[in-house]
């Protein structure tokens, strides 16, 4: 078996839900069997990124087996006399890796996550971030308007009616902006607000949900601290990201100064980064997006590293749902899995983007028992979605935040 075609979309994301666009590849054999992969990456314009992939791919795999995921690995990861972690890289790597399992896994006749160890979880339990009824889903957006993401009473209505649809976990992050000069210190107007929608949101949920409280790698060490002892009196399951992703030793101090478990890992690639969160006890909880971390064998060697120190993985999916698929193929066979992100019930145009919607029942997700990453692209929509903006799938604001 050997593959043969490579074809790359870059979609425009209609609900906003997940970043504004898209990036997909999909892989053919010379036997017509068809997988699909996803990366999350957002240093340049996804345009750029889906030929950086087929570039890779025409270097790479295109000829090769689809099954020599480790020789592949190895040709990415040191590619241009590199051999370090690479975000840009390894988000290319991540998407045709996925694809090449998803081959894998059909050509075997077999879910991924049974080519993996097999199944641990029957259904594995979601968060889902609070989100508008309305307009756009990002806060910068909706600067000046009473919203969910700066109101408390708002967060905490539309927490009720998240647990109410059978969510037990709910994310949110209004701990002011994130910026380009982070770590900062949290101003007194960022930790109050954070404090009363924390304080909402738990009156109103009591222990139904466990609140998740995010943030973006914003404050130095002694401002997270700060804030998360305004925090600590209701018990939130995480303090995600509480200091930029590029000084581990950085958030062992964090972690060693709260009772909050920290979670990081959605800016990290390969076990090698992954690995010095852990050999500084910098988290309790590991978030690795399968569409940069370097796909689904890599993140199953990071779990395994995490599992020997009693740390779970909660997989991140800030994007779209072949990521989504991947993540819940891993999630399945994981022992120290904790829960896994929704892009809310992955309805609306996550839905429309495949054959078949992703199984979601009473706040947990219900593995496909379908070949490979159990889901299928619909593929004649895709080109009805082209991308044409010029941000990045995600940015941070420019200006410095005062104390």
């Amino acid at each position: 078996m050997k593959i043969k075609d490579v074809k790359t979309w870059v979609v425009a994301n209609e609900a906003g839900f997940g970043g504004p666009y898209f990036i997909f590849v999909k892989l053919t054999t010379d036997g017509n069997v068809v997988g699909y992969g996803e990366a999350y990456n957002a240093t340049f314009d996804p345009h750029l990124t889906a030929k950086l992939i087929e570039d890779c791919a025409a270097r790479y795999l295109v000829g090769r087996d689809p099954h020599d995921i480790e020789t592949f690995f190895r040709n990415c990861y040191s590619s241009g006399f590199t051999q370090r972690p690479d975000v840009t890289m390894m988000g290319c790597f991540s998407a045709l890796e996925i694809a090449c399992w998803d081959i894998i896994g059909k050509e075997a006749g077999k879910p991924v996550y049974k080519l993996l160890g097999g199944q641990v979880h029957e259904a594995l339990r979601t968060y889902t971030y609070l989100y508008p009824k309305s307009g756009s889903v990002v806060p910068a957006d909706l600067a000046g308007t009473k919203n969910v993401y700066n109101d408390p009473e708002m967060a905490a209505a539309t927490a009720l009616e998240y647990v109410k649809e059978g969510f037990n976990a709910v994310k949110f992050d209004p701990a002011g902006p994130y910026t380009i000069y982070d770590g900062h210190q949290p101003r007194l107007i960022d930790i109050d607000l954070s404090e009363r929608m924390v304080k909402a949101v738990r009156e109103a949920v009591g222990t139904k949900a466990d609140i998740l409280f995010g943030t973006h790698g914003q404050f130095t060490a002694s401002g997270a601290l700060r804030m998360a002892r305004a925090l600590e009196k209701y018990d939130p399951l995480w303090f995600e990201e509480p200091v930029p992703p590029d000084m581990p030793e950085v958030m062992a101090q964090v972690a060693r100064g709260t009772s909050i478990p920290i979670a990081t890992g959605e800016r990290l690639t390969t076990k090698f980064e992954f690995a010095r969160v852990i050999e500084m006890r910098a988290a309790t909880i590991l978030q690795p997006d399968l569409g940069r971390s370097g796909g689904i064998l890599e993140t199953k060697k990071i779990a395994a590293m995490a599992e020997a120190f009693h740390i779970q993985v909660a997989p991140h999916c800030y994007c779209g749902p072949i990521v989504a698929a991947a993540n819940i193929q891993l999630a399945t066979t994981l022992p120290n899995f904790l829960i896994i992100e929704a892009i809310k019930q992955f309805d609306g145009f996550h839905e429309t983007l495949l054959e078949k919607k992703i199984e979601w029942q009473d706040g947990h997700v219900i593995p496909s028992k379908e070949p490979g990453l159990g889901v299928v692209l619909n593929e004649a929509l895709l080109d009805d979605y082209p991308w044409s903006g010029s941000q990045l799938h995600l940015s941070m604001v420019e200006q410095v935040i005062g104390g």
